[in-house]
């Protein structure tokens, strides 16, 4: 009687032995799961982020430039000053975005561009008002916009470089 009780129960303390450690096998598989689809989504953020960022940057780098030939040609419109607000707006929107998700070696390139890319718009709006600080001139506010895409490149080298994307510089 004692040796069928200890065969039932080890028969028994067998079962649950094999389903405990499938229930492990299948929560750590679940577990795997879902840290690998983070991970993907959290790659998904940061490479949409980063697309956005960089077209800003572009484009705001672009509308500083176009801004530059308007107060050579002529006084700006009200569009050309909106036009350049906009793409002022839409890169800061987009390197706020940046700041909360990038990590540390992304914010650094793009701290430098965002900050060139603001000061070259300071002068810019000082020029277009009559207000330039000594030094400022449209020659000297095109050098600085000339050097906006050197910087908006190493920019996007780190965003690539996070991303895990290969690639010469």
């Amino acid at each position: 009687m004692v040796i069928a009780v200890t065969g039932v129960a080890g028969t028994l303390g067998a079962a649950l032995l094999t389903q405990r450690g499938a229930e492990r096998a299948k929560r750590r598989e679940l577990e795997l799961g879902q840290a690998y689809q983070e991970t993907r989504e959290n790659l998904a953020l940061r490479r949409d982020c980063y697309t956005r960022l960089y077209r800003d940057a572009r484009q705001f780098a672009t509308a500083l430039n176009r801004h530059l030939h308007v107060l050579r040609d002529r006084t700006p419109g009200e569009s050309d000053v909106r036009a350049l607000d906009e793409a002022k707006d839409a890169h800061r929107n987009h390197w706020s975005e940046t700041l909360m998700i990038a990590p540390d070696a992304v914010i650094a390139p793009g701290d430098t561009a965002n900050q060139a890319l603001t000061r070259v718009y300071g002068t810019i709006k000082r020029l277009e008002q009559g207000n330039a600080q000594p030094g400022e001139s449209l020659q000297s506010a095109t050098e600085a916009q000339d050097e906006l895409w050197g910087l908006i490149k190493v920019m996007r080298h780190a965003m690539r470089q996070d991303l895990g994307v290969s690639g010469e510089f």
